[in-house]
């Protein structure tokens, strides 16, 4: 049975995850890293997409992650995230209506529109509607 160690991840709203897992692998801005118990120390930010774990029993879990930044401990990894939520708490039909919205924004010529931030929220609903579909 594999070493454990401590996860939390933390949104300005709530604590997402406060466990014991086994191992851990996340999206860094500078590439995807993973890790287990007695990891050497490092600090990274990290970008849209998916943190996957396996929790104390060994059960694989998932997280979509908005962003944010991970300290790696060699017994604890804590995740201050802009946003997360667990793959069974996606709420499809608004990930799609975000879709949808953040479409309607980027095809509308309009001067006013905020391509990065459309792009930025395409993104996001695209990334959650394919965690959510996965089963």
């Amino acid at each position: 049975m594999a070493d454990k160690f401590f996860l939390e991840v933390v949104t300005p709203q709530k604590a997402v995850v406060s466990e014991a897992i086994q191992s851990i692998s996340a999206p860094g801005s500078e590439g995807e890293f993973c890790a287990l118990k007695g990891h050497t120390t490092f600090l990274t930010s990290l970008k849209i997409g998916s943190i996957r774990y396996k929790d104390a029993a060994g059960n694989e879990r998932m997280l979509f992650v908005n962003g944010g930044f991970a300290e790696v401990l060699p017994n604890k990894v804590t995740i201050l995230a802009e946003s997360a939520e667990r793959r069974k708490d996606i709420d499809l039909t608004r990930a799609k209506e975000a879709q949808a919205r953040a479409e309607r924004r980027l095809s509308d010529k309009a001067a006013d529109t905020d391509i990065v931030r459309a792009q930025a929220a395409l993104h996001r609903a695209i990334f959650r509607i394919k965690m959510a579909e996965i089963r």
